[in-house]
């Protein structure tokens, strides 16, 4: 994937200006790891039939004592569907599937490119330092496709703490997981990571929800099933299709019920590949009779020997995180926040192999569960990049939407498009240097209030926007080494990102080489120049007009994408369009602030828009950003009564959900499934 982007030649209008951009304007290749990932691990039959040891068995309660779920079921054989992806995104996540027992080794090498993780600044480092510290390194996450025969069920006395992110109960006829650590259920539509194909009531997954994960996003993993886990899945299956139905059954035959639907369902209960023989067909047999009188009933008849559950209670069929933890399986990818101790989202990095308290632990016993890398604050690291005239905002699904349940439960729509209605753009609740929205040869740190510039000049911009009123924030030099320039100032979304701040009609910019100011790559004389250890100040007004947006756009009409299992809304941009359409504000005005003392306005009359805080580095440089609410240095508030650019994550997200809401309400009655 190749981020380089010709650039065009810039004029400057001054002779102060000539020595910039066009010495420091320089293209540049993207950095961009590629890290292939193989893993294969064997397992013979017998492991999978005698190493069922961690099972507590529960008394007998009848069917009765389930919980009534809607009348309509969703096939477990669903593949969900997104619009095609431009090609200049790669989609190959692929999921490691090996088992000799089933006949054939399928190893899928996981192609991706990541975004380089950046440890935190620490404040006992030598300034020197810091940039080399804050370098890009991959982390090799040690994977293990086994998952050994925990237990199946929960014991009696456990019970539902509460239940999925839209506070609904729970319903039997679609797929619901469990959060390792809150043991809350989550319906399958409420959870922005693309799972794939699953069944319901399966058990060999580990999954956290994001009120638990440290990044803020969801992290899931299927593991390889063992024939006592395929067996409970499929007979709590015909269990609760048997009653949907109107006609509840307790027992099943093997060869009529439980392998037909274990054959029909094979890539969505389990990663091991399908077998071509029927050899297992006793296994099954075996697995069912051994285990008689502890996890299975057996009703003996004329015509056939049916096998049912010793406890036919569906509800309480699910992973035992609790009998994983015991066995000291307590390294299951990203750890929720407790079991760290850290507070909030950030936290220690994740270990390499070899590393942390769990690395005497034997590769049959780790579990892990990172099928994507994830930033500590929610932001998938392996995501598309905002370039070529397109740009793309990470969805999640909008419990707001109607028809969810219909679309959730309905085998009709599978291979068809997700309706992009039924999702919503996901809004930051934090002010932070957008990961995709920024040249991929910077180098965000993990605070993600920090970045290193890499040979040529390029731009980040952060996630929230202003287009009204007046807004501030500081931006710290913490390194400049001999040779290296940044630009500062304020962007709109369309300002080219591998192109210096200031390059186009979309910025605006104050440059420490000079203190020279830049707008449409035309530099002026503007104060003197800043360097390492200086506190620049920026503020923007843009004064309230009629036509001035009230709402942003919602995103509920353009097209899904699917990238790394994560769903992304795609816009396209009309460069000229933009350009020929820009207007100036009459009053508006942007002035910037060194170490305290005002420098004086520096651009006035700026083009109407929305602005982002944006940043252009050049060679190795390292800057801080700070959003509020504590500042260093404030400005006299008697003549510039700012407001701290961190206030606007919780206005943005009321402002996106209103947004979203109208678009529902104008049109109801409109929006349709395509049954």
């Amino acid at each position: 994937m190749s981020d380089n982007i010709d650039s065009k030649a810039s004029t400057p209008a001054t002779n102060d200006a000539q020595d910039s951009d066009k010495n420091l304007l320089l293209n540049e290749n993207p950095i961009e790891d590629a890290q292939n990932t193989n893993i294969e691990e064997t397992k013979h039959e017998s492991d999978e039939t005698t190493e069922n040891s961690e099972y507590i068995s529960m008394p007998t309660s009848t069917a009765d004592d389930q919980n009534e779920a809607n009348s309509t079921s969703k096939s477990y054989d669903d593949i969900e569907t997104v619009h095609s992806v431009p090609s200049e995104i790669e989609t190959g996540d692929g999921e490691p599937i090996v088992d000799d027992d089933m006949l054939k080794d399928e190893s899928e090498s996981a192609k991706s490119s990541q975004i380089d993780e950046i440890p935190e600044k620490s404040e006992e480092l030598p300034k020197e330092s810091l940039i080399d510290d804050c370098s890009a390194s991959k982390e090799n996450i040690d994977k293990s496709n086994t998952l050994s025969d925990d237990l199946i069920f929960i014991k009696p006395k456990d019970k539902d703490r509460g239940h999925c992110y839209c506070g609904k109960d729970r319903n039997l006829n679609i797929v619901e997981l469990i959060c390792a650590n809150c043991n809350h259920w989550f319906h399958e539509s409420c959870i922005s990571y693309q799972l794939g194909m699953l069944v319901p009531f399966m058990m060999n997954y580990v999954f956290y929800c994001k009120n638990c994960s440290r990044s803020g996003l969801e992290t899931f993993q299927k593991k390889k099933a063992s024939i006592q886990q395929l067996c409970v899945t499929a007979i709590g299956n015909l269990i609760q299709t048997s009653i949907k139905e109107g006609k509840p059954k307790k027992f099943f035959s093997k060869d009529k019920d439980i392998i037909p639907f274990i054959e029909s369902h094979w890539e969505g209960m389990n990663t091991a590949a399908r077998r071509v023989t029927q050899s297992w067909h006793s296994t099954i047999l075996r697995e069912l009779t051994k285990n008689a009188g502890t996890y299975f009933v057996i009703n003996q008849n004329e015509s056939d020997t049916a096998f049912g559950l010793f406890n036919p209670d569906i509800t309480q069929i699910k992973p035992n995180y609790d009998a994983m933890l015991k066995a000291g399986h307590n390294r299951v990818g990203i750890q929720p926040v407790g079991a760290t101790g850290v507070k909030g989202r950030g936290g220690a990095k994740r270990k390499a192999p070899g590393e942390g308290p769990n690395a005497g632990i034997g590769k049959r016993n780790r579990i892990d569960t990172a099928p994507v890398k994830l930033s500590p604050h929610g932001y998938p690291l392996e995501h598309p990049y905002n370039k070529d005239g397109f740009r793309y905002f990470l969805a999640e699904p909008d419990p707001h939407a109607p028809f969810r349940q219909e679309f959730d439960e309905s085998s009709e729509l599978a291979g068809k498009p997700i309706p992009e209605w039924l999702y919503r753009s996901l809004c930051p609740n934090a002010v932070l240097i957008a990961l995709h929205d920024r040249a991929p040869q910077l180098r965000v740190c993990d605070d993600r209030l920090s970045l290193v510039g890499e040979k040529g000049y390029c731009m980040a911009r952060a996630t929230h926007c202003v287009s009204r009123g007046m807004w501030y924030y500081e931006v710290n030099v913490e390194e400049m080494r001999d040779g290296s320039a940044c630009r500062i100032g304020w962007g709109q979304a369309f300002a080219n990102l591998q192109t210096p701040l200031g390059f186009d009609k979309f910025g605006y910019c104050w440059r420490s080489r000079k203190g020279t100011k830049f707008h449409e790559a035309r530099g002026k004389h503007y104060s003197s120049g800043y360097s390492e250890g200086d506190t620049l100040g920026l503020l923007i007004y843009l004064p309230d007009t009629r036509d001035t947006p009230r709402l942003p756009q919602t995103l509920k009409d353009r097209p899904l994408i699917k990238f790394k299992s994560h769903l992304y809304y795609e816009e396209k941009d009309n460069i000229a369009e933009k350009t020929k359409a820009l207007t100036p504000l009459k009053g508006s005005k942007i002035v910037f602030f060194k170490n305290g003392e005002c420098q004086g306005e520096a651009f006035t009359d700026i083009y109407k828009g929305q602005y982002y805080p944006a940043v252009s580095l050049y060679k190795p440089c390292m800057l801080s950003l700070n959003f509020g609410p504590d500042f260093k240095y404030l400005p006299d508030k008697t003549q510039y009564p700012f407001r701290a650019m961190w206030e606007r994550a919780e206005e943005t997200i009321c402002e996106q959900t209103l947004s979203d809401l109208i678009y529902l309400t104008e049109n109801e009655g409109k929006l349709k499934l395509d049954l």
